[in-house]
């Protein structure tokens, strides 16, 4: 069975919490970073915490990070949000992407809130 140590999990989890800034809803599953700020985004938050790498406890172990809860983040079109893109705009570069729990209709001028979510890479298996 192979391994990787929990420190070669936690290089990349940490490029999350060291160097992510914001966090976008998306009207569908961004692929660059044009697309996740530009193209796609219905709504961002720049006041963004996530945690240092952990455990993991999901199924298959492995190693996270926590985005912590988001509120007030702003909503700048109308649409329909089905993922969040998570990004470094100081590199100009997409970090992390996911479904939301739910899709939501969104209006321009609103505010949205998330809850926390947890980001993780599983052992191999």
């Amino acid at each position: 069975m192979s391994s990787i140590a929990d420190r070669v999990l936690d290089s990349g989890l940490t490029t999350l919490d060291t160097e992510a800034n914001r966090i976008d809803l998306t009207s569908a599953e961004s692929t660059t970073f044009a697309e996740a700020t530009s193209s796609q985004t219905l709504g961002n938050a720049t006041s963004i915490s996530i945690s240092a790498p952990a455990d993991r406890t999901a199924s298959g172990g492995g190693r996270k990070v926590t985005l912590s809860a988001v509120s007030g983040g702003s909503i700048t079109a109308s649409g329909t949000a089905t993922h969040f893109a998570i990004s470094d705009t100081t590199n100009s570069r997409l970090l992390v992407t996911g479904a939301l729990t739910a899709s939501q209709s969104v209006t321009s001028g609103n505010t949205f809130a998330l809850s926390s979510l947890d980001i993780g890479i599983p052992d191999p298996s």
